[in-house]
């Protein structure tokens, strides 16, 4: 994950190197509201899984990515600090369970990631691009868990609940100006989401495991500034 961050920070370091004057302004009482694609690109480590208690050696779990509508809203509290949120349609993930022989497609869930942060907007309020950075707190909110066919078949039939996640989130984005409204904005989230998956089985055990998520979060868009 720390190759991936480097490189991103590289990219909006370039940006703000090329950067040029221009009109558009980011003052107090500014709004900029932006959609796009938005991927979820999880760094997951676990826990062994632990039946009953008693850890399973060699065994783990690994998370998928997932692409969805990501939206993002900024409030400006003044010409270089924002209140800044991020919200999307729900992230659909497959949990892949290994260590129990070949690795199969153990749980479907689906998740929401809302977060808000403080975010800090270092250029002139002139500037046609506006990079920014922000820090806050991110809920992640885990529903929809189902075992799949293939964890019935490998294991046993019964439920699954995730627990759900508050942590840390990291922010680094850009606004470019495409006219006096529009603009094009890239960002990039690092986001603190762990959680403990619990699996009740119909014959009676219970599984757990502890998982870090640890995503990083990429969004491409267009925003408008009110």
């Amino acid at each position: 994950m720390a190759a991936k961050l480097k490189a991103s920070v590289s990219v909006l370091a370039l940006g703000v190197a090329l950067a040029s004057g221009s009109a558009m302004a980011y003052q107090q009482g500014d709004m900029v509201l932006r959609a796009g694609a938005a991927m979820v690109d999880p760094d997951a480590s676990s826990s062994p899984l632990a039946i009953n208690g008693v850890e399973v050696a060699g065994t783990s779990v690994d998370v998928d990515d997932n692409t969805q509508l990501g939206i993002t809203f900024t409030y400006m509290l003044n010409d270089n600090f924002g209140v800044g949120v991020l919200a999307a349609t729900p992230f659909s993930h497959t949990v892949t369970a290994k260590g129990l022989g070949p690795d199969f497609k153990a749980i479907d869930l689906k998740h929401l990631p809302p977060t808000v942060s403080l975010q800090y907007f270092p250029m002139a309020s002139g500037s046609k691009f506006q990079p920014y950075v922000g820090a806050g707190l991110n809920y992640t909110l885990f529903f929809d868990e189902e075992l799949t066919s293939a964890f019935e078949a490998n294991v046993d039939s019964g439920s699954v609940k995730l627990d759900d996640s508050f942590g840390l989130a990291f922010e680094l984005g850009c606004d470019f100006e495409i006219s006096d409204n529009l603009v094009l904005n890239a960002a990039i989230w690092s986001i603190d989401i762990d959680t403990t998956a619990t699996i009740k089985l119909d014959s009676g055990p219970k599984v757990t495991t502890d998982v870090d998520i640890d995503p990083l979060v990429y969004m491409l868009g267009v925003g408008y500034k009110f």
